[in-house]
């Protein structure tokens, strides 16, 4: 990873890079290599981010993370003990307010795709530029997903397969939660791939409203994360309309 740091848009100003104003970003970075691992912690406390913790095995960044709190999990996932996908299934099941950005050097789709599916927000390689991690990690505390440019087709296309797989309901299930017109519109734009940032910008409203929406949709339709959302979206249609 190149430095490219600027001096401006960093969370810790009284102004973040995405607009939002409050305290830095709480990061946790975990990586089996103690050099990568403490020259990323390095890049994001210089940027003003809060690193609150690092981690080089799996049983040590559950641990770890459950005693700290992070907003933001910046996971590798090739991890010795616990592989990173189990690593993130476990925390973000029990805490839907984390937030896992994994930063691998594995860019194959398999990979991707099940970092997607244990909860990961967003997925970069590690050939990214200190300036693209830097935005990343804001970002995905923002709830945006990221992805290494061409990931996110991969992502998008998976979300339409598992779509197109039956789900099995139960004869008693409740009918669905009514949303309101203004979730379903959100709801609309997260399956067609949007951007929390794009969304903002195609409907003129706040990024942080955007973020409220889906996060009543979420709790409306007892959903988990974004892969669940999607899903649901496709499968009633909403990203044709």
């Amino acid at each position: 990873m190149t430095r490219e740091t600027t001096d401006a848009g960093l969370p810790g100003q009284e102004q973040g890079a995405a607009g939002q104003a409050g305290p830095p970003v709480r990061v946790m970075v975990v990586d089996d290599h103690p050099m990568w691992r403490d020259a990323v912690a390095r890049d994001l406390a210089e940027a003003g981010f809060d690193v609150v913790a690092t981690a080089g095995d799996g049983q040590q960044a559950v641990r770890r993370a459950r005693a700290t709190a992070p907003d933001v999990l910046v996971l590798d996932l090739n991890l010795p003990g616990l592989p990173g996908v189990e690593v993130c299934r476990e925390l973000v099941g029990a805490d839907l307010s984390l937030r896992v950005l994994v930063l691998s050097a594995s860019g194959e789709h398999a990979d991707v795709l099940e970092a997607v599916k244990s909860g990961a927000t967003g997925y970069l390689v590690k050939s990214a530029s200190t300036q693209e991690l830097q935005d990343a990690v804001l970002r995905t505390s923002l709830g945006d997903p990221v992805f290494t440019p061409g990931l996110a087709g991969l992502v998008l296309g998976e979300y339409r397969r598992l779509a197109a797989e039956p789900v099995q309901t139960k004869p008693d299930e409740p009918a669905a939660p009514q949303l309101t017109e203004r979730e379903t519109e959100v709801l609309r734009l997260v399956a067609k791939g949007l951007s929390y940032k794009q969304i903002a910008e195609r409907l003129v409203i706040s990024h942080r409203t955007v973020q409220n929406h889906v996060q009543n949709t979420l709790g409306k339709l007892q959903l988990h994360n974004r892969v669940e959302l999607v899903r649901y979206a496709i499968e009633r249609g909403l990203d044709s309309e």
